[in-house]
């Protein structure tokens, strides 16, 4: 497709608890709104029922702000890209039913979007100070559901080398900061607690995993029964120990998700290393990215902006751009999936 006009996308974003709407021009995002859903805080955990409700209460006030933040009219919209799966049922429903309305009432193409791949292809979102690597690159994406490595040869030729077998990264640090009795989300907590403690002051099991699979759930278990022997010689211990133990829980899941990618470049030849998800705005994971590429020249590293970490309809905007282009489009009768594998 001739790429000589400008091609506008409005994107959303609804697979779990975060309603989203971008506005995409080419490459380059005008808008990027996101609402967030503070109801499940006193539950420990995303309530499936309560996201779709809230979804349902934000997407027409969250796509209005978008819209005018970009100072685009609905009627300059080339085409509505929207998460398809994978994500939580009832949440995809309401983005999806959304975006099938504003096509159908606008005559406008319908593109469905892999919330994994998008992840990835943030990565190509063009911003001012941002570099983007060039193909073939290798993505670390670690989310609260996922934890993958993924070698992309295209925006359309992607390969998951290694995935978790059980619990993803994500999940690791809010079950550990569950066990801890931080609040919920837990995950963002062991971060900023870690940057004061001792990385090196506990040590927990790592789990052997043949290839570049991970495993999560013998370290969340490894935790617990560390804490639970502890507060048995002393209940304070959690609240004297806080910082180091987030500390040493942190750097424990940054060694096992380094170790693997590490194990990618030496298995691919790749030299270009990014990171995508909502765990690569974890301080301790960019660092560690970081110091690998100052210590060896053969490496770069792509650390996306923060908002373009956690779960947002500018992701989902590019990808549908590079799907424009191909005219690669969806249809009206296509039904949303908890589970969609690329």
């Amino acid at each position: 497709m001739s790429t000589e006009k400008d091609v506008i996308i409005l994107a959303i974003e609804s697979s779990c608890d975060d309603t989203s709407v971008a506005i995409l021009k080419n490459k380059t995002v005008l808008a990027n709104v996101t609402a967030n859903q503070s109801v499940h805080e006193q539950y420990g955990g995303v309530v499936p029922e309560l996201a779709s409700r809230a979804h349902q209460q934000n997407i027409v006030p969250v796509t209005h702000t978008a819209l005018q933040k970009a100072n685009i009219d609905l009627h300059d919209i080339d085409a509505i890209g929207y998460t398809r799966g994978p994500g939580l049922m009832g949440s995809l429903l309401v983005g999806g039913s959304f975006a099938k309305g504003l096509a159908l009432s606008l005559n406008k193409p319908l593109i469905e979007v892999n919330h994994m791949q998008a992840h990835i292809l943030a990565h190509l979102i063009e911003s001012e100070g941002q570099k983007n690597p060039t193909f073939p690159f290798l993505c670390l994406t670690v989310s609260g559901g996922h934890t993958q490595i993924v070698l992309v040869k295209s925006h359309d030729d992607m390969t998951i080398l290694g995935e978790t077998i059980d619990d993803a990264a994500g999940e690791a640090f809010d079950k550990a900061a569950k066990i801890m009795g931080l609040p919920y989300p837990g995950g963002p907590l062991i971060d900023k607690y870690a940057q004061l403690g001792n990385p090196l002051a506990f040590q927990f099991s790592e789990p052997k995993v043949d290839g570049l699979n991970f495993s999560f759930s013998g370290l969340k278990t490894s935790i617990l029964y560390f804490l639970q022997k502890e507060m048995k010689k002393d209940d304070q211990f959690i609240e004297k120990n806080r910082d180091d133990i987030c500390a040493s829980i942190q750097h424990t899941i940054i060694e096992i998700l380094m170790k693997k990618v590490r194990e990618a470049v030496t298995l691919t030849g790749c030299s270009q290393i990014a990171i995508a998800g909502g765990v690569s705005a974890n301080s301790g994971l960019r660092k560690a990215l970081t110091d690998w590429a100052n210590n060896d020249v053969r490496i770069q590293t792509f650390i996306p902006e923060f908002q373009f970490c956690t779960d947002n309809a500018g992701m989902i905007g590019i990808n549908a751009y590079f799907k424009f282009l191909n005219e690669n489009f969806g249809e009206l009768n296509a039904t949303s999936t908890a589970r969609w594998k690329f």
